[in-house]
């Protein structure tokens, strides 16, 4: 095969890769990452092998596996500070926040996000500040610091609007719709999951439109609406399984788990609440760990917000039902 073929369908699988993520079929796009990476490694291109490395570290990091995925991550940061790629260096910084935000160091999360918006602001590329501003909002919220979650998420929205990126205004919308859920401004919240689910249905997406599905049913979860509350929560969990996204399983476990003990079946909700639990420690989420932990204590009488101290956190819950950052 001529070089120039090989550098064709090196790009060629890296692209299909980058597709298929983006409709939520990470195991295909994980498979076209590393055909990719073996092309360009047998060409010596470092940048094109740390552009697919970064590309299968996100593939994996949606499926849960971020120590595999920060390790990808990193080996392309190292690449492109050599190289002297601002704007690659700023996008694996992006990816690495993400991928501590799954961990659960949501402090690392918060400074590594900032490091990345510095440089895209730097670069002046709107979109990827747009997306640093959005993870700072989301790292906020998980932080208990909401009105700064709603700041970031608002900033970012303006910036999609003028780039007119579609999926970045939906994904604002679903962010800033969370920000009003845990002010418990809930028909503001309900205003902007309807803004984003209408844009997330116009571009067929699939992941993040599960999360904003389990945004709902958590609000109605808060607002009483039990039964609105569980067929979102069902939904959600019918599309995490169908793009194997662990994280969102935990999350519609925990919800739907609490349901369960508002509604008087005790038995089954500890059931799904200790499933949770399990899932969330074997995984190493120590976010969602520390969610079902304190959900348990709770049913059992004595409500412990310890663990969100020790992880840095700036939660603390009443009683059921818990509004779940």
């Amino acid at each position: 095969m001529k070089i120039d073929s090989i550098v064709e369908r090196a790009e060629e699988l890296k692209e299909k890769g980058d597709i298929c993520r983006m409709r939520g079929n990470f195991d295909a796009a994980a498979k076209n990452y590393l055909a990719a990476i073996k092309l360009a490694e047998k060409l010596k291109d470092t940048v094109r092998v740390a552009d697919a490395k970064v590309g299968l570290g996100l593939s994996l990091r949606a499926e849960g596996k971020w120590k595999e995925a920060i390790k990808f991550i990193h080996e392309s940061r190292r690449t492109y500070q050599k190289k002297g790629d601002s704007q690659g260096l700023a996008f694996t910084l992006w990816a690495e926040a993400g991928t501590l935000r799954i961990k659960g160091d949501i402090t690392g999360t918060i400074r590594v996000f900032k490091e990345s918006y510095k440089i895209f602001k730097f670069i002046k590329n709107i979109q990827g500040t747009g997306y640093c501003l959005c993870g700072l909002g989301g790292a906020s919220r998980v932080a208990g610091r909401f009105r700064d979650s709603l700041k970031y998420y608002t900033t970012a929205n303006r910036l999609f609007f003028a780039i007119k990126d579609t999926f970045g205004i939906a994904y604002s919308y679903c962010g800033i719709a969370n920000a009003y859920r845990m002010l418990k401004d809930y028909k503001s919240a309900l205003t902007n999951f309807a803004k984003a689910i209408r844009l997330y249905k116009k571009i067929r997406d699939k992941v993040s439109y599960s999360y904003t599905i389990w945004g709902l049913g958590i609000t109605h979860k808060m607002i009483g609406d039990y039964k609105r509350a569980r067929d979102y929560l069902i939904r959600a969990m019918l599309l995490f399984k169908k793009t194997k996204d662990p994280r969102g399983i935990i999350y519609c476990k925990l919800g739907l788990g609490e349901l369960n003990f508002l509604e008087g079946r005790k038995a089954n909700a500890k059931r799904q609440l200790k499933a949770a639990l399990y899932d969330s420690t074997k995984n190493s989420f120590a976010v969602e760990k520390c969610h079902a932990k304190t959900i348990l204590s709770c049913m059992d009488g004595k409500i412990d917000n310890e663990c969100y101290n020790r992880l840095g956190l700036k939660l603390r819950f009443q009683g059921l039902p818990f509004n779940i950052p």
